[in-house]
């Protein structure tokens, strides 16, 4: 499948909660998510495009509402991009590959995984189970 190269090719190949999320930066509701509660082992994938971008072994219970990583699956697999919207400064996570919103990076994890918490939303992600 090719990578969409216009935003009405994202619309047409986006269901619209997904095309708010993961091209116009939306946040679903929290703990609304397919993947919020969520222990199944495998690769979480960008649901844009289809690239590996979590491992479920660094999936954590936070109790935040959205599905929680101590880390990406490799520093290469997303970008890193200061948001300062909604009157926040906050670290957004985008997937590498497409440039798809995922979610956001605290700096409030457990401190024995690096002290991050990577907030992601479960319509940006597809689960690929082991």
């Amino acid at each position: 499948m090719s990578m969409p190269t216009s935003d009405e090719e994202w619309r047409r190949r986006l269901s619209p909660e997904r095309y708010a999320i993961l091209r116009q930066a939306g946040t679903e509701t929290p703990f609304s998510g397919a993947y919020t509660d969520t222990e199944d082992d495998g690769i979480y994938r960008c649901g844009g495009c289809g690239a590996e971008v979590f491992d479920s072994s660094t999936k954590y219970h936070s109790g935040c509402g959205w599905p929680s990583f101590t880390d990406a699956v490799s520093p290469d697999a997303v970008t890193l991009q200061e948001d300062n919207a909604l009157g926040m400064n906050r670290t957004e996570v985008r997937c590498a590959k497409c440039d798809s919103h995922l979610g956001h990076v605290f700096e409030d994890g457990p401190a024995e995984a690096g002290g991050q918490r990577w907030c992601i939303n479960s319509a940006s992600l597809d689960l690929e189970e082991r």
